[in-house]
């Protein structure tokens, strides 16, 4: 396990490390996201689509419809696991295709359907600071996440926690 903790004062912080997450994060990860309501989880799914060449107003929350597909340099499925009443109706919803594709997968409210996530993944973590201000917590669960981990802590420039 390796962990990376990343300050994000405002939105263009949050860029920063969608970007970063971007250009290290490979195809088939599955990323849970895990925070309260209007802690930022969306918008750092949309900053790592922005930096894959989706458009920024194509980036929605999918908690209405549960997922969202973007393609770009390639694809990104953004799960939302907050209306679904159990993990049992998640699965049913066809996750483990989505966690078999070449694509990255996002699921907000991740904590809710944990059981159900691949053990090699990555886990990030949103804490409110301040009106703006958040405290994202990137952890690499498995030996190949940790790495990934390590390796978006070396583009950022900061260290990882092991």
């Amino acid at each position: 396990m390796c962990r990376l903790t990343f300050f994000s004062q405002n939105e263009e912080d949050t860029e920063l490390l969608g970007s970063a997450m971007a250009d290290v994060v490979a195809s088939g990860t599955t990323i849970a996201l895990i925070g309260t309501l209007g802690a930022g989880k969306t918008r750092l799914v949309q900053a790592v689509a922005v930096a894959t060449g989706v458009p920024r107003e194509s980036v929605t929350s999918p908690t209405f419809v549960l997922c969202h597909e973007y393609s770009a340099k390639g694809t990104i499925y953004h799960l939302d696991a907050y209306r679904v009443h159990d993990e049992d109706e998640f699965l049913q919803l066809g996750v483990d295709e989505y966690f078999g594709s070449d694509g990255i997968v996002f699921v907000e409210w991740a904590d809710r359907v944990a059981a159900c996530l691949p053990t090699s993944r990555l886990e990030v973590h949103f804490a409110l600071t301040g009106k703006d201000a958040r405290t994202i917590t990137v952890i690499g669960l498995g030996d190949e996440q940790a790495a990934v981990v390590r390796g978006l802590a070396q583009r950022l420039n900061l260290t990882c926690e092991s």
